[in-house]
């Protein structure tokens, strides 16, 4: 006579199966897709659920896995939920000298003053609105930067123009389809702290004011701000 098993009375299948090993030798825990969004979170810049859909579900289905193998190399995960944006950035352990895992890229005056602009107009928006600008428009709104004798109005654009490929090239501005226009990343909203900001801001405006004045001074290069892999 045959036994009837009741369900209740048996183990719930694992949602979430060890996977098999992609090799030989293999002794990874995560997924496939988890092990390729802790990659793109280490190749940098930022992991973006609207450029890596299936990336990012990984990442929010492993976050605390990944956030254990980050934390043995000494990194942090940032993590916006509502931006749907994450990025990894240098620990700051009490008490211990930790390795500089990801690189700080290099930002000149110009930079910064692009990135910090670009910052207000996605904290202008609307929480999960797109921001789309051009780069016309944005070099008119950096054009008091240039002081009253600057005569070298050809340097300055090309400045501009420089800063505005380093952005491009790190993904903080993403080509769209209209010529000449792009989107600015939501991970701008998490770069800066509010420290770095109110820092740089005062640096500007001690800056201006010597160029309101008619002083002479080098604004380039600016300290390293970090907060991207390069």
């Amino acid at each position: 006579m045959s036994e009837m098993i009741d369900p209740m009375t048996q183990p719930a299948p694992t949602a979430d199966p060890v996977p098999a090993a992609l090799w030989d030798g293999d002794a990874g825990t995560l997924h496939l897709a988890s092990r390729r969004a802790l990659v793109q979170l280490l190749r940098g810049p930022y992991l973006a659920a609207r450029r890596h859909p299936q990336l990012w579900s990984a990442l929010l289905g492993d976050e605390q896995p990944i956030r254990s193998r980050l934390a043995d190399l000494f990194l942090e995960l940032v993590l916006d939920t509502e931006a749907e944006v994450a990025f990894v950035r240098n620990a700051e352990p009490d008490g211990v000298e930790a390795p500089r895992v990801v690189r700080a890229a290099a930002m000149t005056f110009m930079d910064t003053a692009m990135v910090l602009h670009l910052r207000q107009l996605l904290l202008a928006a609307g929480s999960g609105e797109r921001v789309i600008v051009g780069a016309d428009e944005v070099a008119d709104q950096l054009q008091v930067y240039r002081g009253r004798d600057d005569a070298d109005p050809a340097g300055f654009a090309k400045r501009v123009n420089a800063s505005w490929t380093k952005l491009e090239k790190y993904g903080i501005l993403q080509r769209t389809s209209t010529e000449g226009r792009v989107e600015i990343s939501p991970v701008l909203r998490l770069v800066f702290g509010a420290e770095e900001i109110s820092a740089v801001q005062a640096e500007f405006e001690r800056l201006l004011s010597r160029h309101d004045d008619g002083a002479q001074e080098s604004v380039e290069p600016a300290p390293e701000q970090q907060g991207t892999s390069a």
